[in-house]
């Protein structure tokens, strides 16, 4: 029987950075680091400017969902509005900026209840998870280029939605299940 080792420090150390590729929205960077043990190994990643998720929620505890193509996966997509953080910006800052512009509505109360890393292998991303209630209905300012249609459905649906495979999204998935189990919706 091999006995286990114990490292006490499992920090990797930056030697070298490399920027591979710098798009609009995604950076792709590789590094050398110094290992626990001594030794050296590369690390691909993205960096992300990170993104909020919102679950707007109705006074009588219905939800408004979005349908949106999705070019990656070749299909319309079920998901809750979000969008990424613009440089500088607060995650709260960015959840109403991102809530009015896809579906017109502001919200007098809001909820932060989750920072979600969802790509911990090779992203930097993060998804700040918020509740948005006391619902205004406005004008939607949706970018150009942007596409996408509101449906409003009672909270309870979302669960049978997630159960027959009708929403994949990570986070929006993540986001019902978290929200529910925390009576948040």
């Amino acid at each position: 029987m091999t006995e286990k080792t114990t490292i006490t420090d499992l920090t990797e150390h930056t030697l070298t950075r490399e920027n591979v590729f710098d798009g609009s929205l995604l950076h792709i960077r590789r590094d050398r680091v110094r290992l626990p043990d001594g030794g050296e190994a590369t690390r691909e990643f993205v960096v992300h400017p990170g993104a909020v998720m919102i679950i707007p929620v109705f006074d009588n505890g219905d939800v408004l969902i979005e349908r949106q193509f999705r070019y990656p996966m070749e299909k319309i997509m079920i998901e809750f509005p979000a969008g990424k953080l613009d440089q500088g910006e607060q995650v709260l800052t960015a959840a109403k900026r991102e809530l009015e512009e896809e579906t017109g509505y502001s919200a007098a109360h809001w909820t932060q209840f989750h920072l979600h890393h969802p790509l911990i292998a090779y992203s930097t991303e993060f998804i700040a998870f918020f509740i948005a209630r006391g619902l205004t209905s406005g004008a939607q300012k949706l970018d150009e280029g942007e596409f996408l249609s509101l449906e409003r459905i009672p909270a309870a649906q979302l669960l049978d939605l997630i159960d027959r495979g009708d929403i994949t999204d990570g986070k929006t998935v993540t986001g019902a299940l978290l929200a529910h189990r925390r009576g948040l919706i």
